[in-house]
Formats: C-alpha cells, structure tokens, sequence
C-alpha cells in the first residue's frame, strides 16, 4: 500500500468515525433535546441514547427539565399608600414542554422575571403598607395563580411563589419601631397596672377572709369557754349537793342530840363573821338557849333525887 493509499484510507475511516459520533447522541438524565431538521422543529429527544441524521439534524438547544429556583433582586413597589417599599421575590418553576420554551419565548427566564414584576406591582399596589407587611402568604398565592396561568403558553409551571423581604423605607421603619416600642410600653403598663389590681384585690380579700376566721375562732371560743363554764359551775353545783347530801346523811346516820348541834352551831359563827362585808353581827335570839345547852353539856352530873322517907 502506497502513502497516498494509506492517506486516503486514514481520511476514510476519520469521516466514517465522525459521522458515527455525530449520529449518536447522548441525552442526560431529567434533560430534553430539542432536534432541528434543515432549520426546521423535528423532534425532542428523550434522555438515554438517541440516533439523529448526522449534517441534517442538530440540536439546537438542551432545555433542564428540573424544578428551578430563581432569586431576583429587589423591586421597588409602590403601595396604595404611595410608599415605596422594596420586595424580593423567589419563584420555582418547573419546564414540562421543552419544544414551547424553546419556540414560544426568546428566553423563557427574563421573561419569567419581568412578569413576576409587573404582577408584583399590580398585585401590592392595591394594598396599603400595613396589608402588604401581614399579607404575605395572600400575595404568594396571587403571584403564583397570576404567573402559572400566563407562563402556561411557554411551556412553564410556577409552583411556589415566596417574598424573601419586604423592605419599607428607612423613615417608616424608624416610626413603625417607635410604634411597636410604644405599644410594648404600653402593654407593660396596663399589665403592670392589671398586677396591682389583682394583688389589691387578693390582699383585700385575704384580710377579709382572715377577719372572717378570726371572728369565727373568737366566737367558737367564747361559746367553749360558756360551755365550760356551763359545766363547771353545774359540775361544782353537783359536788356541793353531794356533799351535803353526804353531811345530812352522815348526821342522821350518827342521831345527834342537842348538844352536838349546838357545839356545831358554835363552831359555824366566826365563820359567819369573816366576811368582809359583815360589818355589823346580829346575834341570833336563838343563842341564849344554844348556850344554855352548852352549860348544861360540861356541868356536872347531879346527884339524882333521894327517895322520899
């Protein structure tokens, strides 16, 4: 074989080999192909191996099949307050028709974020500053029903609209703070108030309460003390008619005669005159005879009568 041969043939197998590669075309996985036949939409090739006409079909773009997530910087939205106030926004979306992304939009990312945008701005515009603050998830779900149902012609589905920040300018914030620490003051003062309040309250009625036990105890206690009185005074009424029921037993079990009751009689007079309030002792007309007794209990016997001669 001659070195022209050998040429030839090396330029053979070269143009075989690139054709072969130029046929066969691999497709990555959750990637779509988008096949141009002569400058013409032939088919979308699906991930895994593919056969394509070599120098008549080409692939004319590779469009990401994955659910994306885009942050765009902030915005300056105008609210029906006519403050501004700046809103950064993230959007997830998702390609589900390769072919419309590719022929029905120039580019399907700028046009994405330009609409989310203008719907912004149509959306926060009729909300007031305080609406827009507290009203987050309200303007999610409107931003993503707004951009699913208008980038449904590209080919796009929006599945989650989020407000990373919603910024108001620098001098409403500073009086939204003044406001907020105002409102904090104030509620610290009514509760401190309400505190006092029910303590007072507590207090009062814990004195009321004590009072009440207090009178209650007294009177339990005066009405035991009665009640002990009460029985001690009949406890001691029954001891002195036992003993002198024991007494009036006891002299008429022993039979005394006049002279010992006289004898008694005299023993029982000082005691009569010890008190205090006897100033003045009355001797009783009784006593002559008491005392006639007496004498005739310690005189001597007298001989008895002789007996008539």
């Amino acid at each position: 074989m001659t070195v022209e041969q050998l040429i030839v043939a090396l330029v053979v197998v070269a143009a075989v080999g690139f054709g072969v590669a130029r046929t066969i075309r691999i497709i990555p996985q959750a990637t779509a192909a988008i096949i141009e036949r002569l400058g013409r939409y032939h088919r979308t090739l699906d991930p895994g191996l593919n056969l394509v006409v070599p120098f008549v079909d080409r692939i004319k773009e590779l469009i990401d099949l994955r659910e994306q997530v885009v942050s765009f910087p902030p915005q300056p939205v105008i609210t029906s307050d006519n403050l501004v106030v700046s809103i950064d926004t993230v959007i997830y979306f998702q390609v589900t028709n390769p072919k419309a992304a590719t022929y029905e939009i120039a580019n399907f990312l700028t046009g994405v974020e330009q609409l989310t945008v203008t719907t912004l701005r149509n959306v926060v515009g009729g909300m007031d500053l305080e609406r827009t603050l507290t009203s987050r998830e309200d303007i999610n779900t409107e931003l993503r029903g707004t951009l699913d149902e208008a980038t449904g012609k590209w080919g796009i589905r929006v599945n989650r609209v989020e407000l990373k920040a919603i910024d108001p300018p620098a001098s409403i914030q500073d009086s939204m703070e003044k406001q907020m620490r105002a409102d904090r003051d104030k509620r610290a003062a009514i509760l401190t108030a309400e505190g006092q309040r029910q303590a007072a309250i507590l207090e009062a009625e814990g004195e009321q309460r004590a009072a009440v036990l207090r009178a209650r105890g007294d009177a339990e206690a005066a009405v035991l003390r009665a009640q002990a009185d009460a029985e001690a005074e009949a406890m001691r009424a029954k001891g002195q008619a036992d003993a002198i029921g024991m007494v009036f037993k006891a002299i008429h079990e022993g039979k005394p005669d006049q002279h010992l009751l006289a004898y008694h009689y005299l023993q029982t007079l000082p005691e009569i005159a010890k008190g205090d309030a006897n100033k003045l002792w009355i001797v009783p007309s009784e006593m002559g005879k008491v005392l006639e007794s007496l004498g005739g209990l310690f005189a001597p016997d007298k001989p008895p009568n002789p007996p008539d001669a």
